[in-house]
């Protein structure tokens, strides 16, 4: 997997939210294990207190467990992933309106696009 970071965001909380979103999106299953800290750390090419810190992120919310001897694994409660995957939609929700907002549109112009915008997806997928 490539692994792009950015400048601007502590490293810890960018791997934060890959791997929340890799629980919500499905790719870790609930009650899967993940991959070990050192795994994961090779792999990204960072330092495992990072991958240490980023876990201990998404123990404290819940999201993963930790079983003496076994490893990582992600929360069986699915009404925590799903809690999860609502919190990402509306801080997406968010940050793309406020970047709309900034580029001059109002809200109801906006809403106005996006369903401009579904409506000619879904006639392209019919066609």
């Amino acid at each position: 997997m490539a692994w792009n970071f950015r400048d601007n965001l502590p490293i810890y909380s960018q791997l934060v939210d890959h791997l929340k979103r890799s629980v919500v999106s499905g790719e870790y299953t609930p009650g899967g294990k993940l991959p070990s800290v050192r795994e994961l750390a090779a792999d990204a090419g960072i330092n495992p207190n990072t991958v240490q810190r980023a876990f201990g992120e998404l123990e404290r919310e819940g999201l993963i467990y930790t079983q003496r001897t076994s490893g990582k694994f992600v929360t069986e409660d699915t009404n925590k992933i799903e809690s999860a995957k609502q919190e990402l939609a509306s801080s997406e929700i968010r940050h793309f309106l406020f970047s709309m907002q900034s580029l001059g549109f109002a809200r109801d112009m906006v809403l106005t696009m996006l369903e401009n915008t579904q409506e000619g997806e879904e006639a392209h997928a019919n066609s």
